[in-house]
């Protein structure tokens, strides 16, 4: 798209997701998944100064944000793993609308930069590959962690896994690679793009599987036409070029 008709498509963008003139701003609580903290920290104030609204976003793994959805505090919309909605308890807390898919991202396998690269282009050559190394971070409490360990699991390492495993928050795995406190860091892709740290590869075709984020209003909220907004919105060209440059495929 050339300059002028970008610069067209962002205007009316804000036009269409700014409140009606004398319309009140909404203030949007928004549960989100913690892989999308990079992509979070741009799409937030674009979306606020396009429109006017406020987010306030709580960032979790798939556990935490079932938990924060069927506690009972007022929120008003969710942009996570599909993986949340499907225990019953928390998809119950969500308008009847479908979701809305509108990112996805796969695994991989990230080394200390400068380090050998290791060989993870094949089943076998993962399997060699994390049975040689003295430790692997990753963050287990996520749909995406537990999709790790199953992968351990299919390797038929799940055993052997065990003591290498370092447990991480979510924005250290890493930054645990790039010190050293961690040979290896094995999570979602996005996660690990950080200096100091370098991807061996995305997981082999056999053992790749995307985890997909979506956005659904909650059924509780007084805000669903700015909630609704907020989710078109991460649907548009703008936001897709974000989603994209923080490593996640739009869509």
């Amino acid at each position: 798209m050339d300059t002028p008709s970008l610069a067209a498509a962002t205007l009316g963008l804000a036009m269409a997701l700014s409140p009606a003139a004398g319309a009140r701003a909404a203030e949007l609580k928004i549960l989100a998944g913690g892989a999308m903290t990079a992509s979070m920290g741009e799409l937030v104030p674009q979306f606020e100064r396009a429109t006017g609204h406020k987010l306030i976003v709580k960032f979790g793994g798939t556990p935490e944000l079932i938990r924060l959805a069927t506690s009972g505090d007022p929120f008003d919309l969710g942009v996570f793993p599909v993986d949340v909605l499907k225990d019953a308890a928390a998809r119950a807390k969500f308008a009847s609308t479908p979701p809305v898919d509108f990112a996805r991202v796969g695994f991989g396998v990230a080394f200390r930069a400068g380090a050998s690269k290791p060989d993870v282009s094949t089943p076998d050559a993962l399997k060699a590959t994390l049975l040689k190394a003295q430790s692997v971070a990753l963050f287990p409490e996520s749909a995406a962690g537990a999709y790790v360990l199953k992968t351990f699991e299919r390797l038929g390492i799940a055993d052997a896994m065990k003591a290498k495993t370092k447990p991480m928050p979510l924005g250290q795995i890493a930054p645990a690679v790039a010190k050293g406190e961690a040979e290896l860091g094995v999570f979602l892709t996005n996660v690990l793009i950080a200096p100091g740290v370098e991807l061996a590869a995305p997981f082999p075709a056999q053992l790749q599987q995307d985890l997909v984020f979506t956005g659904a209003v909650a059924a509780g909220t007084k805000e669903a036409d700015a909630a609704t907004a907020f989710i078109a919105y991460l649907k548009s060209p703008e936001a897709a070029a974000i989603i994209k440059a923080k490593g996640m495929t739009p869509g």
